[in-house]
């Protein structure tokens, strides 16, 4: 008794004949005929059926691995929905293309769409060993059958792609016809090899060249070849990875195949099965999870998922990134992220009910060198890993940023200095203050809108300071009442232009305690804005992105310095001398570098978050240490082990600058020696200057010197002196005296008379330019920062 299902593969067998009869025209009396009527289909009705079909194939692009790379070219991460690399048949090794085509259609060459021999030998052969022992569909068929498998794009489509019927076959047999008529042997060989699924995520004969054996298509051996070509089949049941012995037999069936074709002889066959596999598996991890700069790389994706320039809408824009083989060039540099990871991994945990992040921005281009965070990429929070990114914008990283504290105190200190508040301006500040809401200008000419008290404490001493140790000393009352001096619009205004895009909700962020930093922020707003600083009042909005290439390295699209100048150089060259202080001499000294530095403590009222934010002439960094459960929700630090460190007392000098002076001082050497810009006397009033030597010289001569140096100009009249009349005698303050730019220099025209000695004390007679200068001296360090006395600056 017959087998049942034998009977059913020999009629599909059978049926598949008709239709290649058929449409071929090929034994039609002696083949079709007879066939048609075992499985009951008319020859002429397959034709028919045949004209009704399309007669073209859209073979579309195929999907491509995009790669990410740093500034230096290294390979960061690799995006792609199929693992695939295009290459040219040129770029495939002969001993490949040989495999492949013997073992899956040896007679490629010589046939057209369909192999009729082919397919009447695996028919029979098929038939005889009950099962499917020998493919008969062309590489050509098999072209058009992964083509319409890939580009389906629905549930029904796929289906379709899949069905096992006789319609299936007839569409894919017709588009088969049209690919031989408008393509070469050459480019369907070539487009099938990028084509087919290799197993273990490679997609075509690169990938998987790289995959299972680290070489290029290029570079394939003998025995890599058979192995690879002999995946094609059934690539999950021989995938080596997984069943290395079946997959040793079946590289030696296409050996074996390779004999009988004629390309090797018996005796190579034999020796070349005792050979082993010789794998070299190279994992291909897709996405930012394993990348060496993991929330970089996805700001590098969410900031590209953001750009209207590569799609109508983020859906499309993330098909282009996972399926486009882009070249994505950023502005990473690995030395600066190993860095920043180090110092913040040293001194925060990831289990830590606390987040440690550190971001380096480059003064004058934007250009974002690193990003670094205590909690891991990854899904497993009990080991204290998070996809939220803490330190971009929450327009990126959907985290809602930390309170910055004092740091916001520069962008009042600036906001003042741009309005000529001179930086000797001296203002009582007592340990508490009681401030009216309604006394701080806002914009438009109006006050802000509130009856309310508003109660200031300092936690660093009180006294009368300038804005050199006002800011140094990060003193709260004098930067509340500083500010109701500025007001509050100016601060707001040029800390958005410096780059805190989390201050849209003017209402909600400008405020009397605007200063204290009370809106919330990333480490890469603050290394921007403070990048503004370095760049002299230009500033720069970050990129992580320079250029995106196509799979044939052309650029697509460049992504240049987006620059603007939002302050004076000149007030900006005041602003950096004022927060060198609070490194050199300062709360931060204990991280001071060897190149010129400057920067700004930050610690919140409730001890949630500290920061440290600083830079040099060419490097920006902002480090953070925030309070925050593993949902990210603020808690305060106080009382916290952080790292190795218990908490007792919350500060940015103590905890987040050694984040900040640790990266800093591991990348400076890299840094080019550059010098902050001293601030002009003549155009920043309140600047300590020392004040020229006149004494001798004309009247004329002399003012010209002191106005050059900033100084307003006083006369004082003819005195006795030895000085050669007419010109000056000395000037009051005096020579070397260091006093604030815009301050009166008095100047004393000499009567050519020595004074007369004084009677009854001896000695008492002398130059009194000399008396002058002292008293000079010391007045004026008593007016300014840097000096001593009352100044206690960066001296």
């Amino acid at each position: 008794m017959s087998d049942p299902r034998t009977t059913s593969r020999v009629l599909s067998h059978l049926g598949v004949m008709v239709v290649v009869s058929a449409v071929l025209g090929v034994l039609v009396a002696g083949l079709a005929i007879p066939f048609a009527g075992v499985v009951g289909v008319g020859a002429r009705n397959v034709a028919a059926t045949m004209d009704n079909l399309p007669e073209e194939l859209e073979t579309e692009q195929l999907a491509q691995r995009t790669t990410i790379l740093d500034a230096d070219g290294n390979v960061l991460a690799t995006l792609f929905d199929q693992n695939r690399v295009e290459v040219p048949l040129t770029q495939v090794s002969r001993k490949m293309v040989k495999a492949i085509v013997a073992v899956e259609d040896a007679r490629f060459y010589e046939h057209g769409a369909l192999d009729i021999q082919g397919t009447l030998r695996a028919f029979i052969t098929n038939a005889a060993n009950s099962g499917t022992v020998q493919g008969g569909s062309s590489i050509t068929q098999q072209l058009v059958k992964q083509t319409l498998v890939l580009q389906a794009t629905t549930e029904e489509e796929q289906a379709a792609a899949l069905d096992d019927t006789y319609a299936r076959k007839l569409r894919e047999l017709r588009y088969a016809i049209a690919l031989e008529k408008e393509h070469s042997k050459d480019w369907i060989l070539e487009r099938y090899l990028n084509t087919v699924y290799f197993g273990d995520g490679a997609y075509g004969i690169q990938s998987a060249a790289k995959h299972f054996f680290n070489t290029n298509a290029s570079k394939l051996n003998l025995l890599q070849s058979a192995t690879l070509a002999g995946l094609v089949r059934n690539p999950e049941g021989y995938d080596p990875t997984d069943n290395p012995e079946r997959a040793l037999t079946r590289r030696n069936v296409v050996l074996q195949r390779l004999g009988a074709v004629g390309v090797l002889n018996s005796k190579r066959v034999d020796r070349l099965q005792k050979k082993p596999l010789g794998l070299d598996v190279q994992r291909f991890s897709n996405g930012c999870v394993f990348s060496a700069a993991p929330f970089f790389c996805d700001y590098v994706i969410q900031y590209l998922l953001k750009d209207d320039a590569l799609g109508p809408n983020k859906k499309s824009r993330r098909q282009l990134l996972n399926t486009g083989g882009l070249t994505i060039r950023t502005t990473l540099d690995l030395d600066y992220q190993r860095a920043a990871d180090t110092s913040v991994r040293e001194r925060v945990y990831p289990r830590d009910t606390a987040i440690g992040a550190l971001a380096m921005v480059e003064p004058g281009t934007g250009e974002v060198r690193a990003l670094a965070q205590s909690r891991p990429m990854g899904a497993d929070r009990e080991a204290g890993q998070t996809y939220l990114n803490y330190t971009v914008p929450r327009k990126y990283g959907d985290s809602g940023g930390f309170q910055p504290g004092s740091t916001f105190k520069a962008f009042v200190l600036a906001a003042a200095v741009e309005q000529g508040i001179p930086l000797s301006t001296s203002i009582a500040s007592p340990q508490a203050r009681t401030f009216q809401q309604n006394e701080f200008p806002v914009c438009d000419g109006q006050n802000y809108a509130s009856t309310q008290d508003y109660p200031v404490t300092n936690s660093t001493g009180e006294g009368t300071f300038n804005l050199y140790t006002g800011t140094q000393q990060s003193v709260n009352t004098f930067y509340i009442a500083l500010s109701q001096q500025t007001g509050l619009c100016e601060p707001y205004k040029l800390a958005k232009q410096m780059g805190v895009v989390g201050l849209d909700d003017r209402d909600k962020w400008m405020v009397p305690s605007f200063a204290l930093g009370v809106a919330s922020v990333s480490p890469l707003e603050m290394a921007e804005a403070y990048a503004t600083f370095a760049a002299r009042g230009l500033h720069c909005t970050s990129r992580p992105v320079t250029a995106i290439e196509d799979m044939a390295g052309n650029t697509l699209k460049e992504y240049p310095a987006k620059c603007r100048q939002v302050m004076q150089n000149s007030t900006a060259d005041a602003v950096n001398d004022v927060l060198r202080g609070v490194i050199e001499g300062g709360f931060a000294s204990a991280w001071a570098l060897e190149q010129p530095s400057a920067g700004k403590t930050g610690t919140t009222q409730d001890g949630k978050s500290v920061w440290f934010v600083g830079y040099t002439p060419n490097m920006a960094a902002a480090a953070m240490i925030a309070g925050a459960n593993q949902s990210g929700t603020p808690v305060s630090l106080t009382g916290q082990t952080v790292g190795p460190n218990f908490i007792s007392s919350a500060s940015g000098s103590g905890f987040a600058a050694p984040i900040w002076g640790t990266a800093m001082r591991a990348i400076q050497g890299q840094l080019p020696d550059t010098a902050f810009v001293a601030p002009s006397a003549s155009d920043i009033a309140g600047v300590p200057t020392t004040v020229p030597g006149v004494s001798g010289v004309s009247v004329e001569s002399a003012t010209q010197q002191l106005e050059a140096a900033g100084f307003t100009v006083s006369y004082g009249g003819y005195v006795d002196s030895a000085v050669a009349e007419g010109l000056v005698a000395y000037s009051s303050p005096g020579t070397g005296a260091i006093v604030p730019s815009g301050s009166t220099v008095t100047i004393y025209q000499s009567t050519g008379r020595a004074p007369r000695p004084q009677g009854g004390g001896g000695g008492g007679g002398g130059d009194r330019g000399d008396d002058s200068s002292g008293n000079g001296n010391g007045n004026g360090n008593g007016n300014n920062g840097r000096g001593n006395g009352n100044g206690n600056g960066r001296r």
